[in-house]
């Protein structure tokens, strides 16, 4: 017991607590890393219409110890945090406390139900490869992934609430309220989350078991379940950075239909300055964070049980999933065709006089609430958008293959960076480098890589602890053959898969930061300005909102849908396994109990099968 104690309060315990302190000293630091005065800021927060003197700027400096400096703020805070009390709002003179207590709990509210949507979603995306035994390319649902969840929630909104009158727009008054953002954030996550299982699921639907299982009589319902066991557990921390994620990073939906929650209230103290509150609600966050990641570690071993400990898991051999070519054929050619078609024309023209114009053969994706051709801002927009996000994304998958092999390390640096909203990370960046594509780009990559970092490193501590792996050091193979023909090549390939399902998540919080005034600035036609720029009339010209979201979610097909036909093509060429390499049965001696009792290991399985 203290042995388990001491090894998860080592390098995972002092890594959370190191990052902890790092992103509460920057929060602390954000009224003099932005440059501007922060008794101004307060004061234009307290009242808009007050004449900034010289006065009014010394008594709120004075009432708030401003001249002490930024080191005596945050040394107070820590001590008044060690007593229970976090301050009292800079802005409003209330306690924080309540606030942030208020906001966590509308904000799990919401968590709860857009997860219940994500998980069925992700079970209705999941249950035809249980069927039929074998995977898809998976460009459905990374185009759900892909849906923006500000545009969903929009368009949520005007149908749901304004044209059929079914539910609330606004507010939070009851279960009512939470049906709408819940569905606006559950569907991408649900997307997400079925492709991630889904694809890891035929290859273990592919092992021998499972054929002895159903020969045995064993239900189908049965063997569903096992299977999905089997894959869950290097998926168990995602399940956990979703929910995280659903909490903190729901600042353009709780935005959308005005719901007071946790992310809406930091956005508004950091855009305030209101530094008590803003470091309450990211205290708040940070402490969500921790708890699922500790939960989602506990869950995963229980599901392992034994076998992790005693390195006698077996790994599922890799299937490759057989794509028609004419799915990544035909999304490229649309892509193509449609940003091809738009570098032809101007997209910085404007014609008040062909505002909002509907789709034509003179215009074919219409116009925008300036008369810009939508298609030439699309098309114009694809290289600093596509192009930024793939960066940030090969960057992540970087650091997270580099961070995956210090599971303890990465662990609690990705519970940390995963539970700070994209927003906040944008402000603290661009405080400190100002706001522009670069900051954008460095604050997303800053987030984005913990759910690819704990994907690896739940692989490699599996990998390590698998029993062919056993076998290879037995017979006297080199950490380094080890490393390059077995690990590696078992992390690399899911979690290359999983990055470039993310890719269009990652064009999509390039996209958030450009909304708030910290990505990209107008008149740039990035995707993402396109999206928030159409947000306003979406009812009266939905095209010019559509054209952007379209392409993002023709996007993320081609990206998994191509990955899978390049992937399949290489297997059946013969090419090396990218998940797990063979072990040519020389080189593998046959699993000890086998070789006492005569008996190679299937009777067991059988075995189980009859008893189960």
């Amino acid at each position: 017991m203290r042995e388990t104690v001491r090894k998860s309060v080592g390098p995972a315990g002092l890594t959370r607590f190191v990052c902890l302190l790092a992103v509460l000293a920057a929060v602390g630091l954000l009224p003099w890393l932005s440059g501007r005065d922060p008794a101004l800021t307060v004061l234009r927060a307290r009242s808009a219409e007050q004449e900034a003197t010289s006065e009014a700027l010394a008594a709120i400096r004075e009432d708030l110890g401003l001249d002490a400096g930024p080191l005596s703020l945050l040394g107070r805070w820590v001590s008044g945090l060690l007593r229970g009390d976090l301050g009292t709002s800079w802005v409003s003179g209330t306690d924080v406390l309540p606030s942030v207590v208020s906001g966590l709990q509308v904000s799990l509210g919401l968590m709860g139900a857009a997860f219940a949507v994500a998980v069925l979603l992700a079970g209705a995306l999941v249950a035809p490869v249980l069927l039929r035994g074998r995977g898809t390319a998976g460009a459905f649902a990374a185009m759900l992934a892909a849906v923006p969840e500000f545009l969903l929630a929009t368009v949520a909104l005007l149908v749901c609430g304004v044209w059929l009158g079914l539910l609330p727009t606004s507010g939070w008054a009851g279960p009512e309220y939470m049906v709408l953002p819940a569905i606006a954030l559950g569907v991408p996550a649900g997307g997400l989350l079925g492709r991630l299982v889904a694809d890891a699921l035929p290859a273990v639907l592919d092992e021998p078991w499972v054929e002895l299982w159903r020969g045995a009589g064993v239900s189908r319902a049965r063997v569903s379940a096992a299977a999905l066991r089997r894959v869950l557990p290097p998926l168990v921390p995602q399940f956990g950075m979703v929910a995280v994620g659903l909490t903190g990073g729901a600042v353009a939906v709780e935005t959308v239909f005005a719901v007071p929650g946790i992310g809406r209230t930091a956005l508004g103290a950091a855009k305030s300055q209101d530094l008590p509150l803003l470091q309450g609600s990211i205290l708040a966050l940070l402490a969500l964070g921790l708890v699922a990641g500790a939960l989602a570690a506990l869950a995963r071993r229980r599901l392992l049980g034994p076998a992790l400990r005693d390195a006698g898991l077996t790994l599922p051999a890799a299937r490759p999933v057989r794509t028609h070519p004419a799915v990544p054929l035909t999304l490229a050619v649309l892509l193509l065709v449609a940003v091809g078609w738009g570098l032809l024309r101007d997209p910085y023209a404007v014609d008040t006089t062909a505002r909002l114009l509907p789709p034509s053969w003179a215009r074919p994706l219409g116009t925008d609430g300036l008369g810009r051709d939508v298609l030439a801002r699309l098309g114009h927009g694809a290289a600093s958008t596509v192009g930024t996000a793939a960066a940030v994304c090969a960057l992540s998958l970087l650091a997270a293959l580099a961070l995956g092999f210090l599971p303890r390390v990465a662990e609690g640096a990705s519970d940390i960076a995963n539970a700070l909203p994209p927003v906040i990370a944008g402000i603290l960046v661009a405080a400190a480098a100002g706001p522009g594509t670069r900051g954008a780009a460095l604050a997303v990559a800053l987030i984005s890589w913990p759910p690819l970092a704990a994907h690896a490193a739940a692989l490699v501590q599996e990998v390590r602890a698998s029993t062919f792996l056993t076998a290879q050091r037995a017979i006297g193979a080199s950490p380094w053959w080890i490393l390059t023909r077995h690990v590696l090549p078992s992390v690399a390939a899911p979690v290359t898969r999983h990055a470039i399902l993310r890719l269009p998540g990652i064009a999509l919080a390039l996209a958030s930061l450009g909304f708030l005034g910290l990505g990209a600035q107008p008149p740039t036609p990035e995707w993402g300005l396109l999206l928030d720029e159409s947000r306003a009339y979406v009812e009266r010209a939905p095209w010019a909102a559509l054209a952007p979201a379209v392409a993002l979610a023709l996007l993320a097909g081609l990206a998994v849908s191509g990955a899978a036909y390049t992937q399949g093509r290489a297997r059946r060429r013969g090419s090396r396994r990218a998940d797990r390499p063979r072990t040519h049965e020389k080189d593998l001696p046959r699993h000890p109990k086998a070789a006492t009792d005569g008996r190679d290991g299937n009777d067991e399985t059988l075995a189980g099968a009859r008893h189960a």
